[in-house]
């Protein structure tokens, strides 16, 4: 994209590292239970693909949209459902994988709507968290990396929906 001038934050290998040391702890957190990892579409996608790699025991995938961005490069404030659960969670434990907490609505939200489907636990995991963003209090139980309050892209966060191919994390300025 024209205007939009990108500068690296996190690289691809710094990502590697994180995702591995995440997973094994993970592994050793659920090794032998029930496990349902949840990606939230769309932007966890690699995350989530890298981290159940990373997950050495057995699990099921599942995957839940939701939308709080509508095109641009701050939430709306409002979080909407896109795309629920395709099986049971009761009595199982769920890991929720997002891929960014910045205003913490998205995820609280995430946490009473599986509250609803009855699991075992859920644990909650984030590639990024923005502390300084933070509309309400969130607890995250897995975070990969803490970032400024500066708008990112790249593995699998976008901008309008380009950028999220990138391999690695990047800073976006001079937005038009």
């Amino acid at each position: 994209m024209e205007n939009v001038r990108l500068s690296p934050l996190i690289s691809q290998e710094e990502i590697a590292n994180r995702v591995k040391k995440i997973g094994d702890e993970l592994t050793e957190k659920f090794r032998g239970k029930d496990l349902v990892v949840v990606c939230i579409l769309k932007g966890s996608f690699m995350f989530y693909a890298d981290l159940t790699r990373a997950i050495d025991t057995d699990l099921h995938c599942d995957f839940c949209g939701v939308s709080s961005y509508n095109d641009g490069s701050s939430s709306s404030g409002e979080v909407k459902l896109t795309l629920d659960l395709s099986r049971s969670i009761r009595d199982r434990h769920v890991i929720l994988v997002e891929d960014i907490v910045d205003t913490g609505l998205t995820m609280n939200y995430l946490k009473r709507h599986m509250a609803h489907h009855k699991p075992k636990s859920v644990t909650t995991v984030s590639l990024l968290m923005k502390p300084d963003a933070l509309k309400e209090k969130c607890d995250v139980d897995y975070v990969g990396f803490k970032i400024p309050n500066d708008f990112v892209v790249g593995y699998g966060l976008d901008y309008q929906g380009y950028f999220r191919n990138l391999p690695y994390i990047a800073q976006v300025s001079n937005i038009n």
